[in-house]
């Protein structure tokens, strides 16, 4: 992305928007109606430009207009949880957080929108309609309580000068899973030599908030053998071995990792947004963190934007390929909305794969597409190192849905946390990875006892 500057972008997406505009919505207005929609407000800036593009262009070919407000991430959930309790609800939202739309359909707080998702159900991934299709405990049923526009997933981001300073190239990093964080660990002694004091070889988010957290424990628990936890029937197996096992193994490493002093003291109350300061002040080596926000983030500075090597998923520790997990970003309709007319339109608008990718493509492809015909058809997709690695591993390559979309059990696990609560329980109060696994498990069972699946 060497020639393309921030300005040319914001010059682009106006030529993005007359394209947008061209998709007709799905019904016909004899007189204006409105639709009041709150969006989570974006990582990058290009993110906010081009939402109001997609309600530009969607107006403009409607007639309808969008009352939409822009609102921080933490701020619009908490504002989103107001409005369910006092069902004083906005027409539109977003699933904030991604476990939310489970735990909301669960509620029966939205609406069944299996009629959006028809419109282009051929061209979303397996995956992307796995995530929308949860289970409403209310009504005993599956429907698509979701209607994806995106998908995300994690990769690792590394300083290529970092690992050159200390003596190595790129081609020495391992492929095998504990390998290759090893690698790091072993960084960070040679280039404390050269005077860099503060350096830390990796970069692990292990807080109890936000979902970075919740993404990594994830991702080593299917490294390390665990992916059966949840099964596609909702059922949890905290009674196989192997999960038991991978649980133990997750925590263990992460946590001994921070102990010996690998990790940042400050990893421990990391947001969303903490591991990637951290990475781009050179403090860590690497990091494993969703989408690519990382890279996007300094894309003005191009001599950094460069430096930096977006890398897929190690192989697991028996040098077989992991699936890489992977959540959806919906647009949502609660129940009790006012306008659901326009708003099941404007979703049906924003979810064509024309509309879609170029909202994706404005705000710089920190989010995937939830179809891979909009990747396969569009160069500017894998024209970048750091976006081609990113469409390889978390769109192309292969992914599965987050096992919340099984049992919206596992979302309450994500919401309280308890994975990084283990973490803390061997960090800060001396537990072992099995103690402090065994009362994980003990909370796990708990929390999915509140959630009967009837019917899978």
């Amino acid at each position: 992305m060497s020639s393309m500057t921030r300005r040319s972008l914001l010059r682009r997406s106006v030529s993005l928007l007359a394209g947008a505009s061209l998709a007709r919505p799905y019904i016909a207005n004899a007189a204006a109606k409105t639709a009041v929609v709150w969006w989570a407000q974006g990582f990058a800036q290009q993110e906010d430009i081009g939402f109001r593009q997609i309600v530009e262009g969607y107006q403009k070919a409607s007639g309808n207009v969008i009352d939409y407000s822009i609102i921080p991430y933490a701020p619009l959930r908490q504002k989103i949880v107001s409005a369910l309790t006092s069902e004083e609800v906005p027409d539109v939202f977003q699933n904030t957080p991604v476990e939310a739309l489970a735990l909301e359909a669960w509620k029966d707080q939205l609406v069944d929108l299996t009629d959006v998702v028809e419109t282009q159900r051929s061209q979303y991934t397996d995956a992307a309609l796995k995530f929308a299709y949860t289970y409403n405990g209310v009504e005993k049923r599956r429907a698509y309580y979701g209607a994806p526009y995106s998908l995300a997933g994690l990769v690792n981001h590394v300083w290529r000068p970092l690992v050159e300073k200390a003596g190595f190239k790129m081609d020495d990093v391992p492929k095998t899973w504990d390998n290759y964080y090893d690698f790091f660990k072993g960084l960070q002694k040679p280039l404390r030599a050269q005077g860099m004091r503060n350096v830390f070889g990796l970069g692990f988010t292990l807080s109890t908030t936000g979902n970075d957290s919740n993404n990594q424990f994830n991702y080593f628990l299917i490294a390390n053998g665990g992916s059966d936890i949840v099964t596609k029937d909702g059922k949890l197996h905290l009674d196989d071995p192997k999960v038991r096992e991978g649980v133990f193994r997750s925590i263990a490493y992460t946590t001994n990792a921070y102990k010996d002093g690998f990790i940042p003291s400050s990893a421990t109350s990391w947001n969303d947004s903490d591991n990637n300061n951290a990475f781009h002040a050179k403090q860590i080596v690497m990091d494993i963190d969703g989408t690519i926000s990382t890279e996007v983030a300094i894309i003005d500075n191009k001599q950094d934007y460069d430096d930096i090597v977006t890398m897929g998923l190690p192989l697991d520790n028996n040098s077989q390929p992991i699936s890489n997990q992977v959540t959806a970003n919906c647009g949502v309709i609660p129940k009790g909305a006012k306008n659901l007319e326009v708003a099941k339109d404007f979703l049906k608008y924003l979810i064509q794969p024309k509309v879609a990718g170029e909202y994706l493509k404005i705000g710089l492809g920190r989010n995937l597409p939830a179809m891979t015909s909009i990747v396969e058809d569009d160069p500017w997709w894998t024209a970048d190192p750091h976006r081609k690695t990113y469409v390889e591993h978390c769109l192309l390559g292969p992914i599965e849905a987050e096992w919340f979309v099984y049992n919206p059990a596992y979302a309450e696990v994500r919401n309280q946390h308890v994975w990084g609560t283990a973490w803390a329980d061997i960090i800060q109060n001396g537990m072992t990875p099995q103690e402090a696994g065994e009362k994980a498990f003990k909370w796990v069972e708990a929390i999915f006892a509140k959630y009967p699946i009837e019917w899978a």
